[in-house]
């Protein structure tokens, strides 16, 4: 796991709330703010390392934090923050940290739907993955089609998708159905040093290596939790769909380094910030270096808004290249593009007055529910959709958000399984090739750059997905629409 692993942490006496919610009071450990609140199961809980507890109440003492540090059913250590950590920071006593957003920011999912059935799509399964495998790179280090000098990335930056449409590299509806519309206002490149453009100005376009892939999965009518939800969003039986989660690559993890270099330097001396864990280094929201840093991140955000979206734009091409058909005729259109690794202002109902607040998630996805003018007019009266990816083995879920999720977590759900082991212990259980062969078998056509990558991913390493969503619907912190099952991967 990331963190410390050599050290002993205390299991804390929860406090049930209910089947799932608990909640850790700040009698726990000296210094909490307020209590931490984790939405799990009772066997999701018993499942979380204890280091989640440690870093969940590790936050709670955060100068600023409103009402919880939350952990979502996916939780599991990572930096500074929990994957699955969510934190409402006041705007003026609060601090940003980028341990409460991660290294690859806007990590995100983009859901895509077609008119196609699985039975116009097998034979040529292969031919297809191999396609997307060639000109959608993944694995360490790739790089992109789309050749850039520093000014033009620096452009980009500040753009997000709204530049890659204006290259050619997609459509105009798919700003309407990704969240900011492809692009977070306020992006400096200014803040953005030369070493995080040199690092990212040639993976435009590219998957990356990790928990990242390109997932190409099929709707099966028993997999439908709300028929008519489905149908309003163009989903039905044995419909082929496409998934991808990639975020802002060697970019974003630059942009994060830089920050918390700095954020080290002036934390204790200029600001008098006394922290527990050095991994949650932080900044006074509304100081020159918090400030800063939340242009350059928003510089992040919509690095990999664009990323995505000429992904987008390639996975068009290869249905067209492989189908002999306009990607037009065959119905390849965004359903929606969702962040998780943010930093964002929004306003919520905090102790019965509206204010404004800076949300964190990390690995978690925002989940408005119906009428927030946030949510693109096509889905504004049913709610936001979310994206849910599980393991490249089992599933993945098109939810949607609640006003459930509005009042119990600042309007944020999980955003995808969560690992239940490292990724080295993964690899001493998994043979990537022999995970390969025996996916294949089961009807699951894997292209990967890397075996041990691979063993990483199996799904053996995850929680169960079915457990996680049903949770959060069981929590009212969003709602299942359909479960999509794997039957094509290209893993990095």
């Amino acid at each position: 796991m990331d963190g410390f692993p050599h050290k002993q942490f205390a299991k804390p006496a929860f406090q049930k709330v209910n089947d799932h919610v608990w909640d850790i009071p700040t009698t726990f450990k000296k210094g909490m703010r307020v209590p931490a609140r984790i939405i799990a199961s009772k066997p999701l809980l018993d499942q979380m390392d204890l280091m989640v507890f440690d870093q969940l109440t590790n936050v709670a003492t955060l100068p600023g934090i409103i009402d919880y540090s939350f952990c979502m059913p996916d939780g599991h250590s990572g930096y500074g923050f929990s994957i699955g950590g969510v934190a409402a920071m006041d705007t003026e006593k609060g601090v940003i940290s980028p341990g409460g957003i991660g290294f690859d920011i806007n990590c995100g999912v983009r859901m895509v739907k077609t008119n196609l059935t699985f039975a116009e799509v097998r034979p040529k399964i292969r031919q297809l993955t191999d396609l997307l495998f060639q000109r959608v790179p993944a694995g360490v280090g790739s790089s992109g089609f789309v050749k850039l000098n520093a000014s033009q990335f620096r452009t980009l930056v500040e753009e997000g998708a709204r530049w890659a449409v204006a290259q050619g590299y997609g459509w105009e509806e798919d700003l309407a159905l990704t969240e900011e519309e492809g692009c977070i206002a306020g992006a400096d490149q200014e803040k953005i040093s030369n070493r995080a453009i040199q690092r990212g100005l040639n993976q435009i376009g590219t998957l990356g290596s990790g928990n990242h892939y390109l997932e190409i999965q099929v709707v099966k009518e028993e997999n439908i939790a709300d028929p008519a939800i489905a149908k309003r969003m163009g989903i039905f039986p044995e419909q082929v769909v496409v998934m991808f989660h990639c975020g802002s690559r060697g970019f974003g993890h630059q942009v994060a380094t830089d920050y918390l270099e700095l954020f080290l330097s002036v934390m204790e001396r200029k600001y008098k910030i006394q922290i527990l864990d050095r991994e949650l280094a932080c900044a006074p929201f509304q100081s020159k270096e918090g400030q800063d840093y939340f242009a350059a991140m928003k510089g992040g955000i919509n690095m990999s808004f664009a990323n995505r979206q000429t992904i987008l734009h390639r996975i068009r091409e290869c249905f067209s290249a492989t189908f002999n058909r306009p990607a037009e005729e065959m119905g390849l259109r965004q359903v929606y593009d969702v962040a998780h690794n943010t930093a964002k202002l929004e306003d919520h109902i905090v102790q019965g007055k509206k204010q404004r607040v800076l949300m964190h998630r990390k690995g978690a996805t925002r989940a408005f529910g119906p009428g927030r003018k946030e949510i693109p007019p096509v889905y504004r009266d049913i709610g936001q959709p979310v994206l849910i990816g599980g393991s490249m083995e089992t599933g993945s879920y098109l939810l949607l958000g609640t006003e459930g999720a509005e009042k119990l977590t600042f309007a944020s759900t999980c955003h995808g399984s969560g690992r239940t082991m490292s990724r080295t212990q993964a690899r001493r259980q998994w043979h990537g090739q022999k995970l390969q062969e025996d996916m294949e078998k089961r009807g699951i056509y894997v292209r990967t750059t890397s075996f041990p990558g691979l063993a990483e991913e199996a799904g053996g390493a995850y929680k169960d997905i079915d457990e996680v969503i049903q949770t959060a619907d069981r929590a009212g912190i969003s709602k299942s629409v359909v479960r999509l099952g794997p039957v094509a991967n290209v893993k990095g």
